[in-house]
């Protein structure tokens, strides 16, 4: 994967090259059982996968590669191998007018993002999704277009890719369509994905993508998980001829195939079995308020103190770490502002209407002398300084997330900004019911499989993926609420938490035995433990 840190114009890629393991396996993958592939490779770099084809003595038909760079085109061209051909061109380009089709394509694509290709790449990369029958927007980035591209070369009699993908293949929205599109071409996928970072310099998770069509009615997956990419040499790839679980086309992300069948086959049904039903059916969730510059709009009472901002002031809540609770309380909110803690967020009303004997004319000042009215947000605004969609919702929903995530009762009307999503229950709904009910293993389940992990080991959700997670609501629950806040207040083990509240919310009220309760807790356990270790 080439990541790109700066948008010079003369070079719109980086320098982080395949690992020879890595090049190794996919190429014996690949090849395996033929003798008269012909192999393209549409961004050789320097020439790792070519210099490893003749390392290994593989058998081979013809060998085809593409690079824009023409120093590394150079360099893969010195490369002694028989009936090898290197194109320097951009692989779009190629992929829109080749005739050529091919057994294998392999290799490590670019990771570009949309705004940093040229305008001629971006209408030819725009031709291959027009091609496979898929809308290209601007988020996507390069290594997508390289994946479709590439399995459009294929030969109609059956064909495999293999590719170094950044791992957020299995989660991020801007990849949904290349997961249906590849669920559906291809029988037969295999994911294998590392504990330890292979690029450990640039902080990316990757993972290794082999797709094959062999013409059947059958549309499986699997997922192996390795140490490191050293474990590949021991790795028999036979494994990878039969994956076992059977591809979910409804399903919006690859996170799911990390589990076995039958924790899978629990999580598709459940929701149906048992009725249980989702956030979103309870309440709307929605991103916080959008300052534009939260150094000036969020304060701690110091600063409202030296510039008289009192009448301007609002209780607010930004940070996680400032609410070890399920219940933000007044009093919390207090706490947070005698203390050091940004507490308050800066409502002012338009020019006209700002009060020249306090100083928020001079606090305005400051910030301009700061350029802060330039930023993008701020810019766009009548009166850069007056905040839109002021809203205090009924609870909070932590963006980012470590252990677990967080549902908070905004019991202290507090404001808070884009760090948090803003939880809006429907009319009638019991409150302490309906935070108490989130507490238990399947909900938390839910929502490591609808957010996306980052590096650290984060745990990210946006406001449609929180609206799906599912929440066994019932009104009985909200005598379980005060408990659970004492609980999280004193720091208790969040599993000691739902060794209680899974009996109850799970098993009492919506009829999960036991050894489902602990299927969704070994889901769960399961999947956020794989993220955390991601973080170490």
């Amino acid at each position: 994967m080439k990541l790109i840190t700066e948008a010079t114009s003369e070079k719109l890629r980086g320098g982080f090259y395949t690992p020879e393991p890595i090049a190794a396996f996919l190429l014996k993958w690949g090849i395996n059982g033929s003798n008269n592939s012909d192999v393209l490779e549409p961004s050789c770099g320097d020439g790792v996968f070519l210099e490893q084809l003749g390392k290994l003595g593989l058998p081979f038909q013809s060998v085809t590669a593409i690079e824009l760079d023409p120093e590394e085109a150079e360099k893969a061209d010195s490369i002694p191998l028989k009936n090898k051909l290197v194109i320097n061109d951009d692989f779009h380009t190629y992929c829109n007018n080749t005739v050529q089709r091919f057994d294998l394509v392999i290799g490590n694509p670019p990771y570009i993002r949309y705004q940093y290709f040229a305008p001629e790449q971006q209408v030819a990369a725009e031709d291959i999704f027009i091609r496979a029958g898929l809308t290209y927007s601007k988020l996507t980035n390069a290594w997508v277009s390289f994946v479709v591209g590439s399995s459009l070369l294929l030969k109609e009699e059956g064909g495999k890719i293999g590719f170094v993908l950044p791992a957020e293949i299995l989660q991020v929205s801007f990849a949904k369509q290349l997961r249906s599109f590849l669920a559906h071409y291809f029988n037969k996928i295999n994911i294998i994905s590392f504990k330890k970072l292979v690029f450990p310099n640039i902080q990316q998770e990757v993972v290794l993508l082999m797709c094959e069509k062999d013409n059947s009615k059958n549309h499986n997956i699997e997922h192996i998980e390795l140490n490191d990419a050293d474990e590949l040499g021991k790795l028999d790839v036979a494994r990878l001829k039969s994956p076992q679980k059977r591809i979910d086309f409804k399903s919006n992300k690859w996170t799911f195939y990390f589990l076995e069948q039958e924790e899978i086959d629990f999580l598709e049904n459940v929701a149906k079995n048992k009725k249980i039903p989702t956030i979103g059916k309870y309440a709307n969730v929605e991103v916080g308020i959008t300052t534009g510059a939260n150094d000036f709009f969020t304060v701690p009472l110091s600063t409202v103190s030296e510039y008289g901002l009192e009448d301007y002031a609002k209780p607010m809540v930004g940070r996680s770490v400032q609410v070890n609770s399920v219940v933000f309380t007044p009093d919390d909110w207090d706490a947070n502002r005698n203390s050091k803690a940004k507490a308050h967020l800066l409502v002012f009303p338009d020019r006209k209407r700002l009060n020249p004997l306090n100083g928020a004319i001079k606090y305005i000042s400051e910030g301009e002398k700061k350029g802060i009215q330039n930023g993008y947000k701020c810019g766009i605004r009548e009166d850069w300084f007056v905040v839109p969609s002021l809203r205090i919702s009924d609870a909070l929903f932590i963006r980012r997330n470590n252990i677990y995530p967080r549902l908070i009762i905004n019991e202290a009307k507090a404001y808070t900004t884009d760090t948090m999503h803003r939880v809006f229950l429907h009319p009638g709904i019991d409150i302490k019911a309906f935070t108490a009910s989130y507490y238990n293993s399947l909900s938390l389940a839910f929502a490591e499989v609808s957010g996306r992990s980052h590096g650290g080991g984060v745990l990210e959700l946006m406001p449609n993926e929180t609206e799906r997670i599912l929440l066994p609501f019932h009104l009985e629950n909200a005598h379980l609420l005060q408990w659970i806040d004492e609980q999280i207040r004193k720091k208790t083990d969040i599993e000691k938490i739902l060794s209680v509240t899974n009996q109850e919310i799970l098993g009492k009220h919506y009829g999960l035995s036991k050894k489902e309760i602990d299927l969704a807790h070994s889901i769960w356990k399961k999947l956020s433990s794989r993220r955390l270790n991601r973080g170490k």
